[in-house]
């Protein structure tokens, strides 16, 4: 073989920390917290990086230490994201939703040494103190009560501490360690996903990427998504490589503070799961604030409705782009652009996929036997990935090897793949309803019963059924003061779903239970409907359901 010569430049968090000072010093960060904004340049947030270096040098971090975060969107957060890997430590995100029995397996699984804690989250924190035997250090970010937690320090006074100028930052490997997130454990124990420097530096080119998120400095992106939730979709490390400004929300997530901040910041984009994009829509129907500056929505973690879409884009000039992945794939793997020859129905067909696969990543389908399947459109399978931000197994934790196959990570989303590469999600393995011996997709039956006007929120889920084993349930939430009811939501959808997928049942009731992310959590109705909590109204009299 004949090698190249080009030169082995080693792909690392630490490149983009120094990218942000060297090359963006006068790009600014934004924190929006109840006491008012605050703003720092790059440059002044870089500085403030080395001296948290010191920090965790006097704090005793080591290379491979799991360093926890149990914060908001805020600046520190952000300079947390910086110095723990440049520190050839692991920054690992907390989901500071969590139940306390998660929160508690996740900190002693990673075995944190040092958690930072926002002051307005300590109390949750507090009670569980005494169960993380691995953590030797509380980190206080704010003026707050630090509470009983024990060995507790804060933040500001040690920054004073560690004083001004530049750091002396290790050498890092780029297939070092850089991060850890957990999966949200919907079934058994939550399964950390370690990310490497590679693998976090090759997302964030990706995100700059056209086709891809497309993100520059010319953007001010609002990050609404959690910085615990998959690494904020990459934002954080992406908008810094490329220069965007931050703008971080903390923990103001209500549309009007959010619209607040649009109209305010002239935010170009705006990253937020579809629930969060569902009540902005509502505002912005009713307030009118001016939203004229956002450009983009970047909406995932859930199915995007398509009645969302076309709205924000018809009604207010906001593109509402979907994108799709996971905890395991960094997240990104693909992103819903039409094609530019697109017209009419066809264009929002592609916006209503899941998009197209991004380059380096490939994907493939596959059948029940582990057989690829051709992309066609048409053959439906479980849809498998792999690429230098897909995770190759998870950490320290063997019990879930069943979800790695032959090099590829099996997502657990049902679909198919089209002869462009672009992939369309009919649903989860765990909530596709088999009816028969056919599948039918709770959430494209989803998405057309949240097209009408009337509904708010809606959820699929698999009732028992004599002769058919399952039927379809719709759980549906209607907006304030609407009278509509199953009979013209059953003619709502006879001309957009086959006449066998209408559901069996519905049942009408005030939220859909929702994930730590933000996400529909079906199993809590699925619970629900088996305890025989749930009243259906069928085409016969109202009857109990399940139980």
């Amino acid at each position: 073989m004949l090698e190249g010569l080009m030169q082995d430049f080693p792909l690392t968090v630490d490149h983009i920390r120094r990218r942000v000072r060297d090359v963006y010093g006068d790009q600014q960060v934004i924190t929006h917290t109840e006491a008012g904004r605050s703003a720092a340049t790059y440059a002044e947030v870089a500085d403030r990086i080395d001296r948290l270096g010191r920090v965790l040098d006097r704090l005793g971090v080591e290379p491979g230490d799991r360093v926890g975060t149990f914060a908001w969107n805020s600046q520190r957060h952000l300079e947390l994201y910086f110095a723990i890997p440049s520190a050839s430590a692991v920054l690992h995100t907390l989901n500071i939703r969590l139940f306390a029995e998660h929160l508690d397996y996740i900190v002693n699984h990673a075995q944190d040494s040092v958690i930072f804690v926002d002051d307005t989250l300590v109390e949750l924190l507090e009670p569980l103190a005494e169960r993380l035997p691995t953590v030797r250090h509380y980190v206080v970010m704010g003026e707050g009560d630090p509470g009983s937690l024990p060995r507790a320090l804060r933040y500001e006074e040690l920054m004073d501490e560690a004083g001004p100028g530049a750091f002396d930052w290790p050498e890092v490997d780029e297939r070092a360690a850089a991060a850890l997130c957990y999966t949200s454990g919907t079934t058994g124990h939550p399964k950390g996903v370690l990310y490497s420097h590679r693998s976090i530096a090759l997302h964030a080119m990706a995100t700059a990427m056209t086709d891809s998120l497309g993100l520059s400095r010319e953007d001010r992106i609002l990050v609404v998504v959690p910085m615990f939730h998959a690494n904020a979709w990459g934002l954080p490390f992406g908008g810094a490589a490329t220069g965007a400004q931050l703008i971080l929300p903390t923990r103001l997530l209500q549309a009007p503070a959010l619209a607040g901040f649009i109209e305010q910041e002239r935010a170009t984009r705006m990253a937020a799961v579809p629930t969060i994009f569902a009540d902005l829509l509502r505002h912005a129907d009713e307030q009118h604030p001016d939203l004229s500056s956002l450009v983009t929505g970047l909406c995932g973690g859930s199915a995007v409705p398509r009645a969302l879409a076309q709205a924000f884009e018809e009604r207010h000039g906001v593109h509402i782009l979907q994108a799709w992945g996971m905890t395991e794939t960094s997240p990104l793997c693909t992103v819903a652009r039409a094609p530019g020859e697109a017209r009419g129905e066809e264009y929002w067909e592609y916006r209503s996929s899941q998009g197209r696969v991004l380059p380096f990543v490939e994907m493939r389908v596959v059948d029940d036997q582990g057989n690829a399947l051709p992309h066609d459109g048409r053959s439906t399978g479980e849809i498998e990935v792999r690429g230098p931000w897909i995770a190759a197994r998870y950490f320290n934790d063997p019990s879930g090897d069943e979800k790695f196959h032959d090099g590829w990570l099996r997502t657990g989303d049902i679909g198919t793949v089209d002869g462009d590469g672009f992939m369309r999600i009919s649903d989860r393995a765990k909530d596709v309803i088999k009816s028969g011996g056919e599948w039918i997709s709770s959430v494209e039956l989803e998405n057309e019963i949240m097209a009408h006007p009337d509904v708010l929120e809606a959820a699929v889920i698999a009732m028992p059924h004599e002769r058919w084993a399952e039927r379809p349930l719709a759980c549906v939430v209607l907006r304030e003061g609407a009278t509509c009811g199953r009979p013209e939501l059953v003619e709502h959808l006879r001309s957009r779903v086959a006449k066998w997928w209408l559901p069996d049942g519905w049942v009408f009731i005030d939220e859909v239970p929702k994930t730590s992310v933000g996400k529909f959590d079906k199993k809590v109705l699925r619970a629900q409907l088996a305890e025989g909590a749930l009243r259906a109204e069928t085409d016969q009299a109202p009857a109990e359901v399940g139980g």
